[in-house]
């Protein structure tokens, strides 16, 4: 079974940065997609940052030059580097990556969240 497993949240002041790790049990190479989501109670979950496995990557318009995220194959990793954290991006951070078994099938898997809080 794949297991997705976080680390690296916590609290932090406001303009400081935290290291999200999220730890695949098996191996990621060309896995076509992996990123992370955030959720906010009494929001909708957003897409904070997505890569490919040509390494394109995507951003939500709030982390645009904030935040940054890169992959490990040879570790199984994905990381969400964050920088001049905010009171908004206060949330809990839910890694995944997107595996397509074939054509008509296909499996997103998820870590178990990690709480980021971002003081003012």
């Amino acid at each position: 079974q794949v297991q997705l497993v976080e680390s690296g949240g916590g609290l932090v002041e406001s303009g400081g940065s935290l290291r999200l790790t999220c730890a695949v049990s098996e191996s990621i190479f060309n896995i076509p997609r992996m990123g992370w989501y955030r959720k906010t109670p009494g929001k909708e979950r957003e897409l904070v940052a997505s890569m490919a496995d040509d390494n394109t990557t995507t951003y939500a318009e709030s982390a645009k030059g904030r935040f940054t995220i890169s992959r490990d194959n040879a570790r199984n990793t994905v990381l969400l580097q964050m920088n001049a954290l905010e009171p908004e991006d206060t949330a809990e951070y839910y890694c995944y990556i997107y595996v397509r078994h074939s054509t008509t099938y296909s499996t997103t898997y998820w870590g178990q969240g990690t709480q980021v809080t971002v003081s003012s």
